[in-house]
């Protein structure tokens, strides 16, 4: 027998596995064959459900193993929750799965149903990090295949829902709108999590997001399965929680299954996932379960569960009541379970000593690969692509920064069918700015629709619809609405290519109205003017517009991005400056520009004003006509001042900023963000890493939220601010 199962005794893993063979190995064999056992499973089905639960058990043990030899990392295991194969039979290998980290099982029926895949071969292979592991390449121990319709998903406590009702909601919206998609218009949505993720606000979240949207009448078909082993790490369930919660919710079907039951568990899989397929509706499969062998590898629970507790969990050990089943019926006989079971141990045991050797990544450039991939050239070319002639629109005239994008949204919806405009108010109100107007009358429902006052939701609607073939364009009303869906960037759109080595990508881009000056109208929530949350997101393009052609020229350029490069793009918008047209006087229109449909800003390439030799004032967004202003005043004294607009904040314009910061030898750097965690440190850095020798000066608004009325200007940049900065960096 194999090392692993000869580990020494009193271990959790020895403890569960020789728990198995003695119950197996004191069933009595059945003297007749059951051929149906309940409609729809036969004792093939069963052999099939018990083939996945035991090979999952065998990599949860083979993994601890790993681990305790040092040769493999942190692992979740699945042990106890193997009734989730189940759903594995009663799912079709082309329904996209975004699984709960306990759902093993699951991943290796699933995976065994697709040839040329070998499910321990690749799980074990993200177990030792190796750079051979198929899905994330080495950077995660994460359960997906792009082969097999399996998403991956990291510690998924709950931030995988709104993902997943975003997905559900598309996979019709793509068909009707003839929207290639990779998910067939039939397919139903499989997201698993745990009994205490179903507490966490962004699941609460996301199940409301999906009754709310089918009680609308739109398609919304999306089988949620929440694993209940009744605790959460450390921290007991209540044993009716998960059915109280949502056993009786209007409009979202319950189903509940007991997982350590085999033959429930299979006929209410199977009932669920077919009632979703005709109702194209949402259900909840409450899925009861045991955690088997403690939270990970290094958790102890004996140290804060009760002995009876753990002893009883193992009886109800969902492997050996798969096996009791087998005998019952008839279908096998004690001594061919045991069989299977020790060759599916060999089978493991075996890869597991050739998969560690593997190769693993060697350097950072291999690691952020997935992050760092890049076509220029492509991008420039899908941007542009033939479409919508400015005689469409009448003659070109001069318009403002709010016109620009509302114009250029519409040019994109005109020209590319996978475009998608939505968020909260921007249907028929047509956004609080009025930035959105007439979008919806002229390109329809389907395309630009409202959504609930929700940025989960609405970030979620954005990464399920870029997943089934869009290009979304959401909207966020305020800068400081974002954060209350941070992770949804962070720990969702940015982490997808990641950790699937881009064979997953989230084409989006996220439009976000922020900034202050505006007169002192909303306080903080409405004039928020913190971006370091967005800044420090590895992979996320951010940038600003402040001028009308500006406006259109990156917007058409992060939405080929997000196309062609499958980029995450964040298109922050100076509220202030959407309706502003005067630049020095008023009347003079000097802050309109006119825009085409051919319009192209290269990702990383900032906008001079000017060519003086005496300073360079480095700045973005509102910064830029405020620095405009105090270069022309700077002018009449007979100073030689140029303007560089980064209009790109991740990544910064490296390249234009050292070049035009050496050509004066003075930067004086005007930050409309904090002075902590705002956008001039990372010049600073930037300038003093690339070897800049010249004087460096920076002027920020204070470290202090932005208060209502008058009392903003006290805490914000200004003229004055720049202007004084100026000089003293100009007598040096």
């Amino acid at each position: 027998m194999s090392e692993r199962v000869a580990s020494p005794g009193g271990s959790p893993g020895k403890i569960l596995d020789d728990q198995f063979r003695a119950a197996v190995g004191a069933l009595t064999p059945a003297p007749d064959r059951t051929d149906e056992i309940a409609p729809g499973v036969t004792g093939a089905t069963l052999l099939e459900l018990f083939e996945a639960q035991a090979t999952s058990r065998h990599l949860d043990l083979a993994a601890r193993q790993l681990g305790a030899s040092k040769r493999g990392y942190y692992s979740i295991g699945s042990s106890g929750h193997e009734g989730n194969a189940a759903l594995g039979l009663a799912l079709r290998v082309n329904d996209p799965a975004l699984l709960h980290y306990r759902s093993g099982a699951f991943f290796v029926q699933r995976a065994r149903r697709v040839a040329g895949l070998d499910p321990i071969r690749d799980v074990l292979l993200g177990v030792v990090a190796a750079a051979a592991d198929p899905i994330s390449g080495g950077r995660h121990k994460v359960f997906g295949s792009k082969a097999a319709a399996v998403i991956p998903q990291t510690s998924t406590i709950a931030s995988h829902l709104p993902r997943a009702v975003g997905l559900a909601f598309a996979i019709d919206r793509a068909a009707r709108l003839g929207v290639s998609s990779e998910w067939p218009s039939d397919a139903v949505v499989l997201c698993s999590f745990g009994d205490a993720s179903a507490n966490h606000s962004t699941a609460a979240g996301a199940i409301n997001a999906a009754i709310h949207t089918a009680r609308q009448g739109v398609p919304l078909p999306i089988l949620f399965l929440c694993e209940d082993n009744g605790i959460g790490i450390s921290v007991p369930t209540p044993a009716d929680w998960i059915q109280q919660a949502y056993g009786s919710r209007t409009g979202l079907e319950y189903f509940c299954a007991d997982g350590c039951d085999p033959l429930d568990a299979l006929t209410t899989s199977i009932a669920a996932a077919a009632w979703v397929r005709e109702h194209r509706k949402p259900a909840f499969l409450h899925l009861r379960t045991v955690r088997l062998m403690g939270h990970a590898g290094s958790d102890v629970e004996a140290a804060y569960r009760r002995p009876a507790d753990i002893a009883a969990d193992l009886l109800r050990d969902p492997v050996t009541a798969t096996a009791r089943l087998l005998v019952a019926t008839g279908t096998a006989t004690p001594a061919e379970i045991l069989a299977r079971y020790d060759d599916i141990a060999r089978r493991v045991d075996a890869t597991a000593e050739t998969v560690w050797q593997e190769p693993k990544l060697t350097s950072a450039a291999a690691v952020v690969a997935p992050l760092a991939a890049t076509n220029p050239a492509l991008v420039r070319a899908d941007v542009l692509r033939a479409g919508p002639s400015e005689a469409d629109h009448g003659a070109a005239e001069p318009m403002t920064l709010g016109q620009a994008i509302n114009r250029t949204l519409a040019d994109l919806l005109a020209r590319d069918k996978d475009v998608l405009v939505f968020g909260e108010d921007v249907g028929r109100k047509g956004g609080v700015y009025g930035v959105t107007k007439g979008l919806q009358k002229q390109f329809g429902k389907r395309r630009v629709f409202d959504t609930l006052l929700d940025e989960q939701s609405v970030l979620g609607t954005a990464l399920g619809t870029a997943l089934a073939g869009f290009v979304p364009i959401p909207e966020i009303q305020y800068l400081a609405y974002v954060h209350n869906a941070a992770d949804q960037l962070r720990g969702e759109a940015a982490t997808l290519a990641f950790f699937s080595e881009g064979r997953y990508r989230n084409p989006m881009v996220v439009r976000i109205a922020g900034y202050a000056y505006q007169k002192g109208f909303g306080g903080h929530f409405h004039n928020d003017n913190s971006i370091a949350a967005l800044r420090d997101i590895p992979g996320v393009v951010v940038t600003s517009p402040s001028r009308a052609d500006d406006a259109a020229a990156l917007l058409r350029t992060c939405v080929s991005a997000a196309r062609v490069d499958g980029r995450v793009c964040v298109y922050l918008e100076p509220i202030a400056l959407y309706h502003t047209r005067d630049l020095y006087e008023p009347g003079d229109n000097a802050w309109l520009a006119t825009t085409s449909d051919i319009d192209h800003a290269e990702i990383g390439r900032a906008r001079v004003y000017g060519d003086g030799t005496d300073i360079t004032i480095v700045t973005f967004a509102n910064g830029v006509p405020m620095s405009l202003r105090v270069a022309r005043r700077l002018s009449e004294r007979g100073i030689r001042p140029r303007v560089l607009d980064l209009r790109w904040l991740s990544p910064l314009p490296l390249q234009d900023l050292l070049h035009h910061a050496r050509a004066t030898g003075r930067v004086l750097i005007a930050d409309e963000t904090r002075h902590s965690g705002g956008v001039s440190e990372s010049i600073c850095a930037a300038l003093i890493d690339a070897g800049f020798d010249g004087y460096i000066a920076r002027v920020t608004s204070e470290d202090s939220f932005v208060p209502l009325g008058p009392a903003a200007d006290t805490v914000l940049l200004d003229e004055t601010k720049i202007e004084t900065a100026a000089g003293k960096l100009l007598a040096q």
